[in-house]
């Protein structure tokens, strides 16, 4: 909707202008002008109405952010590194398009590695 908002402003400025340029002509003609300083200022209304739209992707209030782990994790054995406690998939978040867990007793932090499937 905001690319024909914008192609609709860029023609009637284009002919407003058109039009005021042609109203100082040999013959000066006030009715010209009157329809180009209209016109003009409709495309700006425009623009302004286009540019205050919000995208439809802004407006919706969930997000849902899948993730898809390296190699074949198995959650129900996922223990910490560091203190072996057990985790869950509220413990794992994504990180500059990394899993990072996060340990919830020990605090630990770390990045979840593939290891090779040979």
């Amino acid at each position: 909707m905001k690319i024909i908002g914008y192609i609709a402003a860029g023609i009637l400025i284009l002919f407003g202008v058109l039009f005021i340029y042609a109203s100082f002509g040999p013959q000066f003609n006030s009715s010209w002008l009157i329809t180009g300083l209209i016109s003009v200022g409709i495309g700006f209304v425009i623009i302004w109405f286009a540019t205050r739209q919000k995208p439809a992707a802004l407006t919706e209030g969930n997000v849902t952010l899948k993730i898809d782990l390296p190699a074949n994790v198995d959650l129900d054995s996922l223990k910490c590194r560091n203190c072996g406690g057990s985790l869950t998939t509220d413990n794992i978040k994504m990180v500059a398009g990394a899993p990072v867990v996060t340990c919830p007793y020990c605090g630990t932090t770390y990045q979840l590695t593939e290891d090779p499937k040979w």
